[in-house]
């Protein structure tokens, strides 16, 4: 690009090993963004190394972000290393189980809140320090609009907790130059996980459960069907720019029309 909207722009990008995450940072390198990738599988480091071989500043930190104790390692290690931090995609999420919510055990509902909220949560709040440092900074969290759907129920709490989040966090930071926006995307298509979030195979019951869920999205989306990882990274990516400028507190659904 002739103008690249990142240009030496420092941004971190968690859950980056693959899906939405992985396309984020290879759209943001082409537009001259310098990258700290952040997951806890392996697979992260390959990514980084496909950047780098085409030039991108980027490295690769691997942590367990449901912790706070990772969450401030990572950030304390992308101002370590780059010096400062002006863009953060919090991509980190998703559902671990599906069914209806009366089949849920406790630790389950405990462990989806964990793996969709928290975070977001603790990344946002361990980044703020070094934020807060680079009036025209940004935080884009990923929510979903699963807040309105079958069979994912703490999932949906979780996810309503960023959005809660988001607006929160725009309203407190606005004076201090941070804008704080999130996108919802509704059903992706992606590539085979690398890792699974379920290692457990499913049952032939959980598999209907789980085509339940397909089937709502595809209807309640205008568009009936699903999305590319290219249109989800182009909202986040839009939203991390300063063509977003003047937008705040907003969470942009990017589900065909189905607006969570």
């Amino acid at each position: 690009m002739s103008d690249p909207r990142f240009q030496d722009k420092v941004m971190v990008v968690t859950g980056a090993a693959q899906g939405i995450g992985r396309r984020v940072a290879e759209r943001a390198a082409v537009e001259g963004a310098r990258l700290a990738l952040v997951d806890r599988a392996d697979p992260v480091r390959a990514v980084v190394a496909d950047l780098r071989a085409e030039g991108c500043d980027a490295i690769a930190l691997q942590a367990d972000l449901e912790t706070w104790e990772g969450a401030e390692a990572v950030m304390n290690g992308v101002q370590a290393h780059f010096g400062r931090l002006d863009v953060l995609v919090n991509n980190v999420g998703g559902t671990i189980w599906v069914k209806p919510y009366a089949h849920y055990r406790p630790e389950e509902i405990e462990a989806e809140l964990r793996r969709s909220l928290f975070p977001t949560l603790w990344c946002c709040r361990a980044a703020l320090p070094h934020l807060l440092k680079r009036p025209g900074s940004c935080i884009v969290n990923v929510s979903s609009v699963a807040t309105r759907g079958v069979n994912r129920v703490p999932y949906a709490a979780a996810k309503g907790g960023v959005n809660a989040l988001t607006v929160a966090l725009a309203f407190e930071y606005a004076d201090a130059g941070i804008r704080v926006n999130a996108t919802a995307p509704g059903g992706t298509e992606a590539p085979p996980r690398l890792t699974p979030r379920n290692a457990a195979a499913p049952t032939e019951q959980e598999t209907l459960w789980y085509q339940e869920i397909v089937d709502q999205t595809k209807a309640t989306s205008l568009m009936h069907r699903y999305g590319t990882l290219d249109e989800q990274a182009a909202a986040i990516l839009f939203l991390a720019s300063d063509e977003a400028s003047y937008i705040t507190g907003t969470v942009l659904p990017v589900a065909g029309g189905d607006l969570g």
